[in-house]
């Protein structure tokens, strides 16, 4: 699903007060992690992810291997925490601005 401009901002006004519910730590992306990504984005459809790696490229590397493997869209990153979005299919729960 591709996302309009508008829908978008909508998305990342609606993330600025939520707190991070997973973290990406030093054992990096495992499969308990990713089980814990597809249960939080199906139960909120948006979520806040922090990925605590230094370098800036071991972080998009992550992050693109989270949205890749978990299906869903990068909405917004600042700094180590990044906003995720995944409609859900059977009962969304967050309508979008057309």
């Amino acid at each position: 699903m591709k996302l309009t401009t508008s829908q978008v901002r909508y998305l990342r006004s609606l993330a600025h007060s939520l707190k991070p519910v997973v973290m990406v730590g030093a054992n990096g992306i495992t499969e308990g992690l990713l089980d814990e990504l597809s249960n939080a984005l199906a139960t909120h459809e948006l979520i806040k992810v922090k990925v605590r790696a230094e370098e800036r490229e071991e972080r998009d590397e992550i992050i693109e291997l989270l949205c890749r493997k978990s299906g869903a869209q990068n909405i917004q990153r600042v700094g180590h925490v990044l906003t995720l979005f995944k409609r859900n299919s059977d009962k969304p729960k967050i309508n979008l601005p057309k």
